[in-house]
């Protein structure tokens, strides 16, 4: 098995009210998706799906206990500023804040968002890591 990851799917309450809120943050959903079904967004070269939690737990065999899964999601950026206006936009969007942007003990710089569904994302620079301008991260020097 290669070391990548191929699809990342978030389980969603309302589809539609995900997908608004995405659209909030600019996101356009990839032609594949299917209407009341699910969300496809093409990331560089992974996919982000958003599938109703309920199925996404009967498909992966789990019983979902409704709480958080342990996974915070990440979206990093170039510059503080970036950060401040993700955060910002987020907000406008209907997320919840849940840590203001500061800098940080690695020596960058981020805060964190809710999406209405639960599902946070971390927004930050990290002065280690290469960001390119397809958005693909590389780990320090590689």
């Amino acid at each position: 098995m290669q070391q990548r990851i191929s699809l990342i799917t978030l389980g969603v309450a309302k589809l539609e009210r995900s997908r608004s809120f995405y659209a909030a943050l600019g996101w356009e959903p990839h032609d594949a998706s299917v209407p009341g079904e699910v969300a496809f967004y093409q990331m560089g070269g992974m996919v982000l799906a958003l599938w109703s939690r309920d199925s996404l737990a009967a498909d992966s065999g789990v019983d979902d206990a409704g709480g958080w899964g342990g996974i915070t999601l990440a979206y990093n950026v170039e510059t503080a500023q970036e950060v401040d206006g993700i955060l910002q936009t987020a907000r406008d969007a209907g997320a919840r804040v849940a840590r203001e942007a500061a800098r940080t003990a690695w020596g960058g710089y981020s805060g964190v968002f809710v999406d209405p569904d639960g599902h946070p994302w971390e927004v930050a620079v990290n002065p280690g890591w290469r960001l390119a301008a397809d958005g693909t991260v590389s780990l320090g020097g590689q």
